[in-house]
Parts: C-alpha cells; structure tokens; sequence
C-alpha cells in the first residue's frame, strides 16, 4: 500500500465534504520530526482566505469529516492549522504482515506503458571510460525501477558506431589484417589502436585519403567494407559487455540500437522536415531555426540537421530515433541519460519534433542529464598524469581496493568467499557512491568514503542486510517460512514499521522524476532506523516471550526483503555473510 497517496485520498474527500473549491491543493508530507506524527497535512492555512475562517478552525473541520477511523490513532491539529496524522500501530502491523507475504512487498504495479530507455551510448571507437558511468549506471536504476512497477522497458544503447572516424578506424584494420595480424588482437586495447591510427592519419602521407575513401565506401553500401567495419564493431561490443558485466547492469548485445542502425532513415527523416516547412536551406545547409529559443537579441537557434556538403549530424540521427521509437516501438515514454552539457541540444531536438509530429501530444520525452564526476581538485576526474580513466580499470582497482579492507576484517570466511565479497563490495561502493547523489549535480570521486562500512554507503548497506540474515541463522529459523503476528509497542518499532510501509512512496518518486538518489536515500535511513530497532529491541536476547521474538523477527524479514529489493534495483548485490 501507498500511505501518501491512500492518505492524499481521503483528504481530498474531506476537503469536498467541508466545501473547499474544487481543485483545492492537498499538501500531504512525511513528518521530518517524530513529535509531528507520521504524516503532515499542512493545507488549512491556504484555505482560510478561501473560506474566510480560523485556519485552525478549519483544521478542525477537517479532522472531524476525514474518514481514517479504522487507520489513524490520533489526528492532531497543532500550530497555525497543520493536522499532525499518527497512524494506528495495529492497522500498520497488519499491511505489514501482508505485504511480509507478497513477493512485491505489497507493492501494486503501475498502469502499464512502453517505455524506451537510452543510455549508456559509449563510442565503439574508444574503450568504455568513466564519463560513461553515470549514464549506465543511472539508466539502468531507472529501466529496472520502471519494470518492477510493471512497464515494458525497451532498453536502447545508442553507441556511436557511424561517422567519418571510422575511415581511418577501418583503414588501419584493414592494413592490420593485411599484415597478417588477427582482428581480436589488433583490437585488444581499443584505446592504443585509436591513438596508432589517428596518428598515420596525422602524419602519414595517403592514409588520410585511403580513410576518406573508406568513409564514402561504408556510407555507400561496399560489401567488404561493411565487412571490415561489423569485425570492428562486433569485436568493440565485446570490451562494453566486459564492463557492463562487471558492473551487474542489464544491457545486452540485442539492447544495441547503434547510429549506423538509422542510416537508411535519414534522407527521409531530412525530407519530412523540409516538406512540412521546419527547416530551410541557409548557406547549402538544411537548418531549423528556432524562435522558441531566440537570444537576448531575438536570434533564432540555428538547428541543422544536413551540412552543406551533403552529411548528416548528430541531430539528424537523434530525429530519426524518435521517428523509430515513437512510430514503430510505439513508446509512450522516453528517457535519454546523458551529461547536462547536452541539456540544449536534446531541447531543441523535442521542438523540432513535436513540430514535426515525430512525438505526439500524448508522447513524453525527457532528456534526464546528469552532472561530472569530478577528482579531488574539483575538476573532471583524470589519472596522475591527466589521461582519461578506463572504466574497467577503475572497477578493477575498486574491486582490489574493496579486497584489502575485507582481508583486515575478523571472520571465519575463506579465502574464496573473501574473494567474492570484494567484488561485490567494490563494484556496489562505486555504484552507490555515484547513484546515492542526486543525478543533477556533481560529485566529487573519493575511495575512502565510498568504500567506508560506515555512513550512506553501499558497503554499510551490504553489512546491514548480511547483519539481518546472521540473526535468523543466530536463531535457527528459516527466515523464508517464517509467518507470524507484528505487534508494535516500542517507539522504535513503529518508526520502523512506517518507513518499511514507504518504500512504494520511494520507487514511485523514482519511476515518476527518473532520480535514483531517491531509493538510496530511502534505504539509508530504513537501514539506520533498523539499527537503532536492533538495539532498542531485543530479539534473540534470553527473557524475550516468544510472540515478541517472533513479531520482531518479521520486522527484520521484511527489512531484509526491502533491503534486496531496492539495492536490486541499484544493481548492487547482497550477501548473506560479509
């Protein structure tokens, strides 16, 4: 069950039954401080110049037509007129108990859409860096979140696989497989071939030329070419599933929707455009210009979506994907991950479109940027020599890093199982780190903090779930048969039972605003309240009756279980030991 939006329900009826306006604002919230009540209901202020009574007066009224009888204890009109609503420990305990037993954690899936989600996108010209990990890591949060509320989730990684740089790309291959030399070794390290044939199209007489006739044999269709480029590319996807391994994300080679995939679409894309009068020719370009967003001067953005000579652009390619998205996956949704430096583009882009009618009114399309991950120097994050940091080196050292703290804790774990806690442990505090901030702004990379087993991190989140599971094996119960009645009396019980009861309210925000941060912030404090519960109260501690014992161990299932589900939902694992 949703708390909000079931309470949210019941004082719109109140405010109808009192005869507040139509379309009166029900400003519903969390109370932030344990002496306010579970929930707040701060509207009877706003109403007072409406009705022209006592905002408390109001209040009053409010709290006498409400219907929560059977689920509130107590409805408290304090200050100016805020209602302070404390929920009934005995109606919690039993929502509690059913959604104990759903597999969903009781939590009801959305009206189905179809939703495309695009990111990740790294160039197949270059091995996978760490500017590519908010994009992954984000989209694939949000695409998980969305299936779990019961959407079809078309997933799209649009990798940049087209373009005038495979010229020289394929015209060193081909020179390398001339030589002898087998595709997958020449390509073993994406990041010395680029800079090896870069440098021969700099420097060595022809070879810039060879490459431009490349370039004009793929666009043209040659059946060698093609060839060379699908080796190139096939063994470039390769190195990305390496990463995305590595990093518990759910692409798939059949997710890759490339570039070069709305080739044969763009002339078309480029003709609609110019017979439903959005873009004209200015200097032999096809441009757009845009008086939604003029400057200060009343200029009009220029969009172009086909140079003068001919070629087509990013923004062409970002047209015929929506053509294809919304025209034939039928989506009734899209959300692109990219860095806010594209904030602009992607804009311009919607306009044109809609104007086009390639998204209909019914149609969204979010652009979801992102901030940097930034170094300690508060610039983007580099290597000591200023290079640009592999993202699977970065896993592996995480990974490394995570192995020495788990080899200075006590326990009887093997070696092996050691082994295995690591990689979870470092991959999960590299995800965490960057998912726990809000997707808009910066953040600074730091090893130590993000690999701490204390504060709002995954390694204390990991440790929380595995401290959860010791207390069944503790007990010697099989957590997955245990049914039982919840009874909550102690403070802190009832402050665990209401958070456990907010985890829709969390996942909902998630799917509705794209914003991960929303979960970890959601997991963070459940698991910090579950710790002030586990000392509080007692479980396995000798005097306990058994109807207590038992009450509190389906407290820490249900911890346990929303634990999972969310860090799932992150792409972070759990172990039952650390």
């Amino acid at each position: 069950m949703n708390l909000h939006t079931f309470l949210l329900a019941k004082f719109k009826a109140a405010l109808i039954a009192i005869g507040a306006p139509e379309g009166t604002p029900t400003p519903l919230s969390r109370s932030t401080r344990v002496g306010f009540g579970h929930y707040q209901f701060n509207g009877a202020m706003a109403l007072s110049k409406v009705l022209k009574q006592n905002p408390r007066d109001i209040a009053q009224k409010i709290v006498d037509v409400v219907e929560l009888n059977d689920e509130a204890e107590k409805l408290e009109v304090a200050g100016p007129g805020f209602i302070n609503i404390y929920l009934k420990p005995q109606w919690l305990a039993q929502q509690l108990e059913a959604a104990n037993a759903d597999s969903r954690l009781g939590i009801e899936a959305e009206q189905q859409q179809t939703v495309v989600v695009d990111y990740s996108a790294p160039n197949l010209a270059k091995e996978m860096h760490v500017g590519h990990l908010r994009s992954t890591i984000i989209g694939d949060s949000v695409a998980k979140t969305l299936e779990f509320l019961g959407h079809k989730v078309i997933r799209q990684n649009h990798m940049g696989d087209w373009g005038t740089q495979f010229g020289m790309l394929l015209a060193h291959l081909n020179d390398k497989l001339a030589a002898n030399e087998v595709a997958e070794t020449a390509l073993s390290d994406l990041e010395d071939f680029y800079r090896a044939a870069k440098v021969r199209f700099d420097n060595e007489e022809g070879f810039a030329d060879r490459a431009r006739d490349y370039v004009v044999k793929l666009q043209g269709g040659d059946i060698q070419c093609l060839q060379l480029w699908q080796n190139f590319i096939d063994i470039s996807i390769a190195h990305s599933e390496e990463v995305y391994d590595k990093l518990n994300v759910s692409l798939r080679r059949s997710d890759v929707m490339g570039e070069s995939a709305y080739n044969n679409d763009l002339a078309a894309t480029v003709a609609k455009l110019k017979t439903a009068g959005i873009v004209v020719e200015s200097q032999g370009a096809q441009v757009a210009f845009l008086q939604e967003m003029a400057d200060k001067e009343g200029n009009p953005a220029a969009y172009i979506v086909q140079k003068s000579g001919g070629g087509y652009l990013y923004a062409t390619t970002d047209q015929a994907a929506i053509r294809y998205r919304n025209g034939v996956l039928d989506a009734d949704r899209t959300l692109i991950f990219t860095d806010v430096r594209q904030a602009l583009h992607f804009k311009q882009t919607e306009i044109v479109a809609r104007k086009a009618g390639f998204i209909n009114a019914q149609q969204s399309y979010q652009h979801c940027p992102f901030g940097m991950m930034l170094g300690s120097d508060g610039k983007p994050f580099k290597t000591r020599t200023g290079a640009t940091v592999k993202l699977v080196d970065l896993l592996d050292e995480a990974i490394e890093r995570a192995e020495v703290l788990i080899n200075k804790r006590e326990s009887d774990l093997s070696a092996q199982e050691r082994k295995i806690i690591a990689d979870k442990v470092g991959i999960g505090a590299v995800k965490y780190a960057d998912l726990s901030k809000n997707r808009t702004t910066d953040y600074i990379f730091n090893w130590d903090t993000m690999l701490s087993f204390e504060g709002n991190t995954a390694p204390y989140l990991q440790y929380a779930y595995a401290r959860v599971q010791s207390i069944f094996r503790n007990a010697d119960i099989n957590d997955v048969n245990l049914q039982a009645n919840i009874q909550l009396e102690e403070p802190q019980e009832k402050l665990l039972a209401v958070k456990l009861m907010q985890y829709v309210e969390a996942i909902k925000q998630v799917s509705s605003e794209a914003t991960p941060h929303i979960i970890c912030t959601y997991i963070y404090e459940l698991a910090s309240l579950f710790m002030s519960f586990y000392e509080a109260c007692p479980i396995l501690k000798e005097g306990i009756d058994e109807q207590t014992k038992n009450s509190r161990l389906m407290l820490a299932q249900l911890t346990a279980k929303t634990l999972q589900s969310s860090l799932d939902l992150l792409g972070i694992e759990t172990m039952e030991k650390m």
